[in-house]
């Protein structure tokens, strides 16, 4: 901001040897503009210290549990809403005159909750880590819930459908961002991989046990009541998350911090996420982008979400095939259907459990690890995931098949449940865990793109299963699954086998290879 020379040079000489009655000297600040200090240079702010509190993986240990248990319970919650619905397929459809004898139109509202799913966490799990967790999550979810209302009170089966895609896109982003959140607190160790083991679990049985609750529900009122409970129990956890869901992005952290500072000193203080924003357009071509890029160039990417979106689409198809197969077999109602999902839980949480063992071995692997010392191997994630798949998943679908006879007690495909909730969980904590590992900072992403696989068959796949158990029979339509299942199998065996080298080809895994 200094003068041109020819002016500076006038005002000077003026000022010096003969002042004008009408103008006053010049100060020495004015007059040597030259040597005018400079505005101070931009400070960027950091932790003050390895051990900032303010750092999220500083919390107390303490705040950290309640902060991961909270984000599960979550998870499981918003995921109840997505299957709850359907042991009130019976009375929905005498309300709007509906019949699934030809084809399951009382699926339409849980196909819409999976298609809004599929899309939301592409572009919602990117731009909560750029604008923060915290609000955002407490915005999300309060749409959601306002969208449960015409819900409750729908006069025609279009509003149902139409409005289950805005609460399936809340719930989908709320859910899958629990992983992120666990990353976001929990340094490498136990804490955070049985933090992650548990957000499975979580994700999983939220699905499965949503027939359950909503059996209770309809067995002993409406189905309205499915929706008003809903609102009900997710209006009264506003306040939980109001006061216990902290912010964990650190860049949102600090930014939040050095604008108390500013304002407070007035200090040329800025985070260094403040300077590296970009437009919002910019952010959203990101968001959108980068995804859609790892699922089609990534072949992990793609594979695993195949893989964990047969296992959510399997959890979808069970709340119609477990109601055809009971039902014929044993006569059940949509009572006794849904409290038998319960088994895949029970499954599901031996899952979490073994998972336990399967840490043990994960962080025993850095021992024996060549290409970066002290630091356990991503593909040692996968261990249990070969039983559990095999065994489990694929093993599950035949012994539920062909113990499918009227002949043979209820207790004996039920148990078949609990291998699939087993193989489930296993196959889905690999899938989760390993990305998590291998991806790094780009790990929100890839679970992005996984995530939206899983909603997408767990929105067509369950179409296809009243016709599919019909022609086939019981007993063929659950082999054709898991000869599925078992072909999907081998892709942990594949990267077992040929993971280090897959690793060293991935742009996204490469970098990621040597972070913290």
């Amino acid at each position: 901001m200094a003068t041109p020379p020819s002016t500076t040079t006038s005002r000077s000489s003026t000022s010096l040897s003969s002042p004008s009655t009408n103008e006053k000297p010049l100060l020495p600040a004015q007059a040597l503009q030259p040597n005018t200090p400079k505005a101070p240079e931009p400070q960027i702010l950091d932790w003050e210290s390895p051990a900032d509190p303010g750092n999220p993986f500083n919390f107390p240990v303490s705040k950290k549990w309640r902060t991961t248990i909270l984000a599960c319970t979550m998870t499981f919650v918003v995921q109840v809403s997505g299957t709850m619905l359907t042991s009130a397929a019976e009375q929905i459809n005498t309300s709007f005159s509906i019949s699934d004898a030809a084809f399951p139109h009382s699926y339409w509202p849980v196909l819409s909750w999976n298609l809004g799913g599929a899309a939301a966490p592409l572009l919602g799990l990117p731009l909560m880590e750029n604008f923060g967790v915290r609000w955002s999550y407490l915005a999300i979810y309060v749409v959601m819930i306002l969208f449960i209302i015409p819900q409750a009170l729908a006069e025609n089966f279009a509003t149902l459908v139409v409005t289950r895609i805005i609460t399936g896109s809340c719930s989908g982003v709320l859910a899958n961002i629990t992983s992120g959140i666990v990353s976001d607190i929990w340094k490498a160790g136990r804490a955070k991989s049985f933090g992650t083991s548990l957000y499975i679990f979580a994700l999983l049985a939220g699905l499965n046990m949503g027939p359950v609750f909503g059996s209770l529900v309809v067995q002993y009122t409406t189905w309205r009541w499915v929706f008003l409970a809903q609102i009900v129990f997710y209006s009264a956890l506003i306040p939980v998350l109001f006061f216990l869901l902290p912010e964990v992005r650190q860049d949102v952290i600090l930014t939040q911090r050095a604008r108390r500072l500013r304002a407070s000193t007035g200090r040329n203080v800025f985070a260094q996420a403040e300077k590296e924003r970009t437009s919002f357009s910019d952010i959203l071509k990101e968001t959108l982008i980068r995804p859609t890029r790892m699922l089609c160039t990534e072949g992990v990417v793609l594979s695993f979400g195949l893989w964990s979106a047969f296992c959510v689409g399997t959890a979808f198809m069970f709340t119609q095939s477990i109601v055809q197969v009971y039902t014929e077999l044993y006569g059940w109602t949509f009572f006794g259907t849904g409290l038998v999902q319960s088994a895949v839980v029970i499954g599901e949480l031996v899952g979490l459990l073994a998972s336990l063992a399967q840490d043990r071995i994960y962080f025993a692997s850095a021992k024996r690890n060549t290409e970066i010392l002290g630091k356990p191997v991503p593909e040692a994630r996968l261990y249990l995931s070969v039983p559990a798949s095999f065994i489990g998943l694929s093993g599950g679908l035949f012994y539920f098949g062909w113990t499918s006879y009227p002949s043979i007690p209820w207790i004996v495909p039920s148990i078949s449940l609990a291998f699939v909730g087993f193989g489930m969980f296993g196959s889905a904590a690999a899938v989760t865990t390993y990305v998590v590992d291998a991806y790094a900072k780009y790990a929100a992403s890839a679970i992005a793109g996984c995530a939206f696989l899983e909603n997408l068959m767990a929105a067509f796949l369950p179409l296809a299963t009243q016709s599919m158990y019909r022609t086939l029979g019981f007993q063929w339509a659950s082999s054709l699954l898991g000869f599925m299942a078992l072909a999907l199998s081998f892709i942990p065996l594949i990267l077992l086998r040929y993971g280090r080298r897959i690793r060293g080809k991935s742009p996204f895994m490469s970098e990621a290879a040597y972070e913290d």
